[in-house]
């Protein structure tokens, strides 16, 4: 009789899961059709499915302990999915919404995008300005213990939900960092994140920033308002922007199709490719570039993931920007969330997508143009003395040159004051060399082409 019972769930379970009505998703934004033909349910494989019915009961008899039918069935799907690929999932009621919020920037947590690697969680990249950016969590961190809960064992919802929690509550991570000997311990607050997924400043006269910590519904339109700022700031056009993707884990497509567009006027910008025909997608540039063809220097590294390597891929192949920094994480897949009847959804991979060029991504990763390597940089005292110059040795030649004329008191001030505007570009930039030495090289690269289009 529990045979025969537990044949049914499995069954009515099979068929919801073959009837997921597919909606508008927040990765791939997309809708297609569900197959709910007779020709498919009548392929579904009996002997597997009696083998799964057969162990299922022998839970339900001989285990340790009680097991809710429903536990273990929800355990099953997740392990279905799992199986697939990194990033297919599925998600409770529960995790559905985080998602969703996660998507349009604000949710409660400690700002830290995470997967799965050998049973630990791994940081694929620490949001800007949250509490994990802050403590010094690093992309490519192994978190191995939550307080005292050792990580191996859990999923990586049931580690998401403990990381999760009140706000201003504290939670230890213990992670094993690469070239450390010993594993760290942060001592994290849990806070709201909110996320701003644009920020931009000039750098100096003429040059911009924009910086992209990830690809939400309104990041498009985010980031043409930066520029609209910057253009503001700097009174007049850009001669060249740093477009900052580094440690940005991805997020929805359509706003790196969006991202993408804003600097590409024509040609395509990525196209996907599934094993159903719903899933291909083409999307192509729309006139106009919103900084008129003025240099761009892409800084992505490890962390810099999917939607990220979407726009340097699209960036590179169309040769409207060089790309800095270190290869990218590699993840050139699509998912597309199907919500459940019960509340629930699956993330599904659904699509490969490829650059203009053809160029698959996936477990590939975006080479950079130019590689930089990782290197600490410090400041050196100023010589105690100056350095001997020939305009300082006896009976030194003069330069040859008619002398300036005389200036008078009020241009002497005006080139007291340009001095010292260049002096504090110099300390600024200086600054920027010690802070961002990726930064900083992209910056003189934008200022050599700037000199050599003169």
């Amino acid at each position: 009789m529990l045979k025969n019972r537990n044949i049914l769930i499995l069954l009515v379970g099979f068929i919801l899961g073959a009837t997921l009505s597919l909606c508008s998703s927040v990765l791939a934004e997309k809708e297609a059709p569900v197959s709910t033909k007779g020709e498919d349910l009548q392929a579904l494989p009996f002997d597997e499915l009696r083998t799964f019915t057969e162990i299922f009961g022998r839970i339900k008899q001989d285990y340790v302990e009680q097991v809710s039918d429903k536990k273990l069935l929800e355990d099953a799907i997740r392990g279905m999915l799992s199986g697939l690929d990194p990033h297919s999932a599925y998600l409770a009621s529960e995790e559905y919404k985080e998602l969703q919020e996660g998507t349009t920037g604000q949710f409660g947590g400690l700002g830290i995008e995470v997967g799965m690697e050998n049973g630990f969680v791994k940081v694929v990249s620490p949001i800007d300005d949250t509490p994990a950016q802050r403590a010094g969590i690093k992309a490519g961190d192994l978190i191995v213990r939550l307080d005292d809960k050792p990580v191996k064992g859990m999923t990586l919802a049931d580690a998401v939900k403990v990381m999760r929690g009140e706000p201003g509550s504290e939670i230890v991570l213990t992670v094993v960092r690469e070239g450390e000997e010993a594993p760290l311990k942060f001592t994290l607050t849990r806070d709201i994140i909110k996320v701003k997924s644009v920020k931009n400043k000039l750098l100096e006269k003429n040059y911009g920033y924009l910086r992209i910590s990830s690809f939400q519904s309104g990041t498009g339109q985010s980031l043409l308002e930066a520029v609209d700022e910057l253009k503001k700031e700097n009174d007049g056009p850009l001669k060249g922007v740093v477009l900052d993707l580094r440690n940005n884990p991805g997020g929805v497509l359509n706003a790196a199709v969006d991202v993408s567009d804003a600097f590409i006027d024509s040609g395509l910008i990525v196209y996907t490719e599934g094993r159903i025909k719903n899933s291909e997608m083409r999307f192509s540039a729309t006139p106009d570039d919103v900084i008129n063809g003025a240099p761009i220097v892409v800084l992505i590294n490890g962390g810099s993931a999917s939607a990220s390597e979407i726009v340097a891929g699209a960036l590179q192949d169309h040769k409207r920007a060089i790309i800095m920094g270190e290869k990218s994480f590699g993840k050139g897949s699509v998912q597309t969330i199907l919500p459940t009847s019960n509340g629930a959804a699956v993330k599904l991979t659904t699509a490969r997508y490829f650059t203009p060029s053809g160029r698959s991504i996936q477990a590939q990763g975006i080479e950079p143009d130019v590689t930089l390597a990782r290197v600490k940089l410090e400041s050196l005292d100023k010589a105690k003395i100056e350095a001997v110059k020939e305009a300082d040795l006896s009976h030194h030649l003069s330069n040859g040159n008619a002398k300036p004329e005389k200036k008078s008191e009020e241009e002497d001030k005006d080139d007291a004051k340009d001095q010292s505007e260049k002096d504090g570009d110099a300390a600024e930039s200086s600054e920027t060399e010690i802070r961002d030495y990726p930064l900083h090289e992209a910056l003189n690269l934008l200022k050599g082409i700037s000199i050599m289009k003169k």
